[in-house]
């Protein structure tokens, strides 16, 4: 009977890897810490990954692939209902690569690729936004002139950016702990789209309200 092949190494390096990072934060976590927790020796570590830069920045080429391939959704996005599941699916995948935003700075002066790949990353963002106002726009749901089109997009890529940061500053023993996390991520959702309040039509201003009340309070299933 075939057996099955057991999982890479390389690519159990990367999870045991970004789950330390997201835990404790990438300055605090050493290749002999990743080592220890894998079980391996440390020259299998640097076999596979020579440099920590290098576990970094696979961890971010997955990210940023990810990032791009949801940020392409923007331009399905019709009404206030669509863009709450987009936004709140682009803070999951932020979420799941937390410690870049916590450690967003101190990244950015250590590793020219990062930094540069990041300015790269917050133009996607603004231009996923516009087309996603573009969108809800042509829809009717949102009513919105071009010259202030610009700095709301801003603003809401802002928000999104920097929000786990936010959430950290405020509660930092707890703020990025698994069992925190769908709090966070709906709040900074709603905080993000509270942003499109004064140009949301009616219904959809109202529908908005239903959105946050029903996420709010999830004791009202009908189950």
């Amino acid at each position: 009977m075939a057996k099955k092949a057991p999982r890479r190494t390389a690519e159990r390096i990367l999870e045991v890897t970004l789950d330390l990072f997201n835990r404790f934060g990438e300055p605090n976590v050493s290749t002999t810490l990743i080592s220890a927790e894998l079980g391996i020796s440390p020259g299998n570590l640097y076999y596979h990954y020579p440099a920590k830069d290098e576990l970094i920045n696979s961890l971010f080429d997955r990210y940023e692939k990810a990032l791009n391939e949801l940020l392409d959704a923007s331009d399905g996005v019709r009404n206030v209902e669509d863009a709450w599941f987009f936004m709140h699916t682009l803070f999951e995948l932020i979420w799941q690569y937390r410690f870049l935003y916590r450690d967003l700075n101190d990244l950015l002066s250590k590793n020219r690729r990062l930094e540069t790949h990041f300015q790269e990353i917050l133009k996607n963002k603004t231009r996923a936004v516009k087309t996603l106002l573009d969108g809800m726009s042509r829809a009717g749901a949102v009513s919105i002139d071009s010259r202030e089109l610009e700095a709301t997009a801003t603003g809401m890529v802002v928000v999104l950016t920097y929000w786990l940061s936010f959430e950290y500053v405020r509660d930092p023993r707890n703020a990025l702990e698994p069992g925190k996390a769908q709090a966070a991520l709906l709040r900074g959702a709603q905080h993000v789209l509270n942003l499109l309040i004064p140009y949301l039509e009616p219904d959809q201003h109202a529908h908005f309200r239903v959105l946050v009340d029903a996420y709010n309070n999830p004791a009202n299933d009908a189950s």
